[in-house]
């Protein structure tokens, strides 16, 4: 039988995807096996969002060879869509797949001789454009990450998004929730909806057929699953109606990231986002009235071209005075064929990286004031198939990050705990109640 290794860089839609392709090889007959096993075949899933992907690509191809020196390496992701010919330089490079060809990857491996030069299947992402494939994780993590929506119609000046992945286009609400069945019966307890603009959710073949709202009260009747976590949406598309769905909701858990990107209106301008930042203001408010213990964690981007001193202070100080739980802080890079990277302004790297630190630190301790408000309740956990200097670790509704003694009959288990303290390490200490809530 021969083996397949994956490997996976970039956001929760590409684990769903990666975990989905790694199906195609099971049903092909492969082996799926760990990253250092030594495989027959190397899947390389790539993202173009974060800095240096050619030099993160290049490592984790050496790293393959590493283990498996005459390993077949195949590239696909983001990066791959982008940079194809690029990526096919990369000494071990043996096959390079684009956007529509990736979820066709065992067709076109079919001999795994590595040839002098690698092969490249990749068209134009308009060819792309009005075919949602399905992707969800299963089997490699407590939680299913499910993709329900894919691509952007959303021209942010610094994204290179709709470049590699195409125009907004979703799964009807009956094959979403058929899946959802699906997972349930496999005994999964919590489902992460993901998109790239999940908010934009009910797009076919170029037309509006449903929205967001619509699919969010059809999951909420799926029987099976616990809890339904959204992973991430736009501030402009996070409806009052939603929020207060959400806050009644049976399965829905309170927990919203909604990229902000910048806290200075003239910033939000150049970067061509879709709200001002007293919008963002007004659905955080609402979500803490109807939601009090909501956990809310915000994407934002420093030292984006034109940012001065005093937009970042800006930035920093409508942070520091909102009431959210988290942050996750982007230095902006400049990315090839996108408005931003020929604005003026550029902002020195060195610069980039103290921006980056002061926001690190507040959001440090935005995680801790929101898990010390937690303390002295209690809390229902999912446990997670992870053990650490004998603690296992698991995440409450509104996503308290806590930590309990290894027990093996605990995995998977939605448990009933006192949030009593906080570790050094930044997680929760708990001690368990009597009650099991799920089994």
């Amino acid at each position: 039988m021969k083996k397949v290794a994956f490997y996976t860089l970039g956001c929760k839609l590409n684990f769903s995807e990666t975990s989905t392709i790694g199906r195609l090889f099971t049903d092909a007959g492969y082996a799926v096996v760990d990253f250092t096993a030594g495989a027959d075949v190397y899947v390389i899933n790539t993202c173009s969002v974060t800095d240096h992907a050619d030099k993160k690509c290049r490592k984790v191809v050496k790293e393959a060879l590493k283990y498996s020196p005459n390993a077949y390496i195949t590239i696909v992701g983001c990066y791959a869509q982008l940079k194809p010919t690029e990526i096919a330089e990369i000494e071990g490079v043996d096959m390079v797949l684009g956007a529509a060809e990736k979820f066709r990857i065992v067709e076109f491996i079919s001999d795994l001789t590595k040839a002098p030069k690698a092969v490249v299947h990749q068209q134009n992402i308009e060819k792309v454009n009005h075919n949602f494939i399905a992707a969800y994780s299963i089997g490699d993590r407590t939680r299913t990450f499910l993709k329900v929506q894919d691509g952007c119609d959303y021209p942010c000046t610094y994204c290179t998004i709709p470049l590699a992945r195409g125009g907004s286009r979703s799964d009807t609400i009956e094959n979403v929730v058929n899946r959802a069945q699906q997972i349930a019966a496999s005994g999964v307890k919590e489902i992460v909806l993901t998109g790239v603009n999940l908010g934009d959710f009910g797009i076919r073949n170029g037309q509006r057929e449903d929205k967001f709202f619509d699919l969010v009260k059809a999951l909420d009747e799926v029987e099976g699953i616990e809890r339904i976590r959204i992973s991430s949406i736009e501030p402009n598309l996070l409806s009052d109606e939603i929020i207060r769905f959400v806050a009644g909701s049976k399965r829905f858990v309170p927990h919203f990231h909604i990229p902000l990107q910048s806290g200075s209106n003239k910033i939000l301008g150049l970067m061509r986002r879709r709200y001002q930042r007293e919008l963002y203001t007004e659905r955080v408010a609402t979500i803490k009235a109807l939601i009090p213990n909501c956990c809310i964690g915000v994407d934002v981007i420093v030292g984006f071209p034109g940012e001065t001193h005093e937009d970042f202070l800006d930035t920093y100080q409508f942070l520091n005075e909102l009431d959210i739980s988290y942050l996750h802080v982007f230095t902006y890079s400049e990315r090839e064929q996108t408005a931003a990277a020929e604005m003026k302004g550029r902002v020195a790297g060195s610069t980039r990286a103290d921006r980056n630190k002061m926001l690190h630190i507040l959001s440090e301790k935005k995680r801790r004031a929101f898990y010390e408000s937690q303390l002295g309740s209690v809390g229902e956990v999912l446990f997670e198939d992870d053990q650490k200097s004998g603690f296992m670790h698991g995440f409450t509704k509104n996503y308290v990050k806590v930590r309990a003694k290894y027990d093996p009959v605990m995995v998977n288990e939605i448990k009933s705990v006192h949030l009593v303290a906080i570790t050094a390490e930044g997680e929760v200490e708990v001690t368990e109640t009597e009650q099991v809530l799920a089994h």
